[in-house]
């Protein structure tokens, strides 16, 4: 079980818990030459951010925080991972330390070699598709850099899969697309931004799901991922108004009347930039 240690200017944090870094109280407690010294003044930083972390077990913890730390270039590319040093830091087991270590390796975000070690990887060979990055890198000096991404991978995929999605004439999904708009109307007429949120995205899911296309089925998560962590300019998914609602409903008309030119159209204007907009990023949703 780990223990909780003060940190550098916040009291104490909660038994079980990894949302901010255990700070050892003196010199004496910490491993010798430890290739985290000279990130200590950032760790608190890291840590208040990633307000995702309660409720999860150490494994799903520690995974955020390394993943959190690499992408945010805390760990720079190259650095050496010890699991020896890991399992001080964060007072928990070899264990949770390695299986941490394979999941951020499957992730491409660190290598595992004989004789070298495990090392952060850079940038280029990170699995950038995966939601967890997604998440991670809306928190780092790349936030800009992925909410640019993100848009111009939704502006490739989407019009596409509404295009597609006109023929064929699922009836059952069509409707499903037609409750969530309902749904959206409704969320918005009663200021509930969650709701409305949470319908807007299981439409767009729908849609890459009906446009009959398993390449761009599986790219449905990460769809998710982008109108979860969007961040202003926003698109008019971002933004809960009746115009949004106006162009998911055509949308879902364009569709019903097998117009895979208009479906298409409409979905270009929903994902059209509103400069003018701002949104703050939320923080990383709970597994």
């Amino acid at each position: 079980m780990m223990t909780a240690a003060r940190s550098a200017d916040s009291g104490l944090a909660g038994p079980g818990e990894l949302d901010r870094y255990p700070f050892p109280e003196s010199a004496a407690d910490r491993v010798g030459a430890s290739a985290w010294d000279s990130t200590d003044h950032e760790l608190g930083r890291v840590g208040r951010r990633a307000t995702g972390n309660r409720g999860r077990g150490l494994h799903g913890q520690l995974v955020q925080q390394l993943g959190q730390m690499i992408v945010s270039g805390d760990l720079g590319a190259d650095r050496p991972l010890v699991p020896e040093e890991i399992g001080q830091r964060f007072e928990v087991s070899r264990t949770v330390v390695r299986e941490s270590l394979r999941v951020l390796e499957a992730k491409g975000l660190v290598s595992a070699r004989p004789n070298v070690g495990t090392r952060v990887r850079p940038v280029s060979d990170w699995n950038l598709l995966d939601p967890d990055i997604i998440e991670w890198r809306a928190f780092g000096p790349q936030r800009d850099d992925q909410r640019r991404e993100l848009n111009e991978l939704r502006w490739t995929i989407e019009p596409l899969a509404a295009r597609l999605a006109a023929g064929h004439g699922r009836e059952d999904v069509q409707q499903r697309l037609a409750d969530m708009v309902e749904i959206m109307g409704h969320a918005l007429g009663q200021g509930d931004a969650i709701t409305f949120s949470r319908a807007d995205a299981e439409f767009h899911s729908l849609l890459i799901q009906l446009a009959g296309n398993r390449m761009l089925e599986h790219l449905s998560g990460i769809v998710s991922a982008a109108l979860h962590v969007s961040g202003g300019p926003v698109t008019g998914c971002d933004r809960p108004n009746e115009t949004a609602i106006g162009h998911h409903a055509r949308i879902v008309d364009a569709l019903a009347a097998g117009d895979g030119t208009g479906a298409e159209a409409a979905m270009r204007h929903l994902l059209t930039v509103h400069p003018e907009g701002e949104r703050v990023v939320p923080a990383p949703r709970e597994h």
